[in-house]
């Protein structure tokens, strides 16, 4: 389809924050023009008034575990090793594929009301997770959370050729869940592994105090030096939370050029600290934004990930001009691109994919104008979100959803399965 947004006011994000007024054009899954209104020699299926509302790229969701919305509100006020060993871990083995199809559709459906375009999926029943996008429209990278229990580098290697070889909505990223979760066989394997792919790596780092000083009685250094010294990131990659991490581990981030995913709401929910990401910044980091999953969250709201990042910045260094909303977001957009490996959809500009959101600046809580781009961290929310488009698709306009499914037979699937799995 051919769209043509006008009278809108624009934040490209493409080099600066600066806003502009007038239209883009989206000529099916790429964006053809972006600036003044000009003449086109196209024939439009639908043309937009913005009504001098915001168009900017979408938000990137770069730490997500989307199939647990069956466990949101259910495995709550516990520290993370209980809620993961007492609650999380015996409902996930009663997962099924379909399961998993189902609550992540779910999931989908939540990211397009927040403006979120696309996210970074670890979980289990890859070919089931990216079915749920291709069928919702939405755009999905995937890895691996290889550990002791599930999955195992073969099929690590088996997504990674088949997804990075489909649907261009659709990308795998090698991975495994966490230091304390694998035996240093599999972390040798995977290494090797990712030389042999020339592939980054991601996983779960330094979440806890207590996963740091276990990995330090295990292997005599921090998960991040262990990590190093096992060569996993030499063609890059990252780590999600990051909260408990010294200066010499965020050496060898910066070092290898790595990205670090922080999670603040999930962290702050399960009282496992407040990441230093305002250090991560003054060593060139490259930070994005995670909400996590939707039982350690429990909302999969990213206005909210943006206002806690640099709120729970400032309280930390004690400093109000700490991480400042620019900074915030750029690790939600191309922050996230970055670590996601989506460099087409960084930025509102010709030839990039159309992943773009309408914010409704008509609302009290976005008035008066003194800084838009400001306004969306510090006052922004989900009830701005008028218009989510992914890969050129609307999947979701002005409190509807386009994703050939209606919510009714969403919400009815996943209480079914809810109920079967925790009763």
């Amino acid at each position: 389809m051919n769209i043509r947004f006008y009278n809108a006011r624009i934040l490209s994000m493409n080099g600066d924050f600066t806003i502009t007024t007038g239209e883009v054009i989206v000529c099916g899954d790429r964006i053809h023009y972006v600036g003044a209104p000009a003449a086109h020699n196209l024939i439009f299926d639908r043309e937009i008034d913005c009504e001098k509302n915001l168009l900017m790229p979408g938000f990137k969701n770069a730490h997500t575990h989307s199939a647990m919305t069956f466990l949101r509100s259910y495995a709550d006020d516990l520290p993370l090793s209980s809620w993961l060993n007492d609650k999380v871990f015996p409902l996930e083995a009663k997962l099924t594929a379909e399961h998993i199809y189902h609550l992540s559709v779910l999931a989908i459906m939540e990211y397009l009301t927040s403006g979120i375009t696309s996210n970074f999926d670890m979980y289990f029943t890859p070919e089931t997770i990216a079915q749920a996008a291709l069928d919702t429209g939405f755009r999905t990278v995937m890895t691996g959370a290889l550990n002791n229990f599930t999955h195992s580098l073969q099929e690590l290697e088996d997504w990674h050729d088949r997804f990075n070889n489909g649907d261009e909505r659709i990308s795998f990223i090698l991975g495994f869940h966490a230091e304390y979760t694998n035996s240093l066989e599999n972390l040798e394997g995977l290494a090797a592994l990712a030389h042999k792919l020339r592939a980054p790596v991601f996983t779960h780092c330094s979440e806890t105090a207590e996963e740091v000083s276990g990995c330090i009685e295990r292997h005599g250094i921090t998960p991040p030096a262990l990590f190093d010294r096992l060569d996993l990131f030499r063609y890059g990659g990252g780590a999600y939370h990051c909260v408990h991490i010294t200066e010499e581990d965020l050496d060898i981030f910066a070092a290898s050029n790595l990205s670090i995913v922080t999670n603040p709401a999930s962290n702050l929910k399960l009282a496992s600290g407040i990441a230093p990401i305002q250090r991560m910044l003054d060593k060139g980091i490259n930070v994005a934004i995670g909400t996590d999953g939707p039982a350690s969250n429990n909302c999969l709201d990213f206005f909210r990930e943006m206002f806690l990042v640099t709120g729970l910045a400032k309280a930390r260094e004690e400093d109000a001009a700490a991480v400042d909303a620019f900074a915030v977001l750029e690790m939600a957009v191309r922050g996230g691109a970055i670590a996601m490996g989506l460099s087409d959809c960084d930025c509102l500009a010709p030839g990039k994919l159309a992943d773009i959101i309408l914010i409704d600046l008509k609302q009290p809580n976005m008035q008066p104008l003194n800084n838009i781009a400001k306004n969306i961290v510090y006052s922004g929310s989900k009830q701005n979100v008028t218009l989510t488009m992914v890969n050129g698709r609307i999947l979701y306009e002005n409190g509807h959803f386009h994703i050939g499914i209606a919510p009714e037979q969403v919400y009815a699937k996943v209480n079914e399965i809810t109920q079967m799995l925790t009763r």
